[in-house]
């Protein structure tokens, strides 16, 4: 197995950075296509679990728009071969002392890089 490939981690990079532009400006038609749509996609979010694609469709098109601007930190992608990738990031949400984390599970698809399962939490 090889990880990290040049060609494949950027590709992650590019999908990864898409989907934070889209995260904090809501354009929620990129979100919902950055995430694999099928049934086996599932996302456990700060306050909510979803499970396949029409739920995290669903939760993102009610989630209000206000608050998404944050900073990411200690970002780390690492692919494993040219199909497969995880990316984990902490984060904070502007105007909020709380520290936040992400993980992703990417996967190549013929369409491009989709999210397949996805975390969010809060630390206390």
């Amino acid at each position: 197995m090889q990880i990290n490939l040049p060609h494949v981690l950027a590709a992650v990079q590019a999908a990864f950075d898409r989907y934070e532009h889209a995260l904090v400006c809501n354009e929620v038609e990129v979100l919902d296509a950055l995430f694999w749509n099928s049934p086996h996609t599932l996302r456990y979010g700060a306050t909510e679990n979803l499970y396949g694609y029409e739920a995290i469709q669903a939760f993102r098109a009610a989630r209000p728009a206000q608050g998404l601007d944050r900073v990411c930190m200690h970002t780390v992608l690492t692919t494993y071969g040219e199909d497969f990738a995880t990316a984990n990031t902490e984060f904070q949400r502007a105007g909020s002392a709380r520290a936040g984390r992400q993980s992703q599970t990417w996967m190549r698809t013929p369409a491009g890089w989709r999210v397949v399962a996805a975390h969010v939490s809060l630390l206390a």
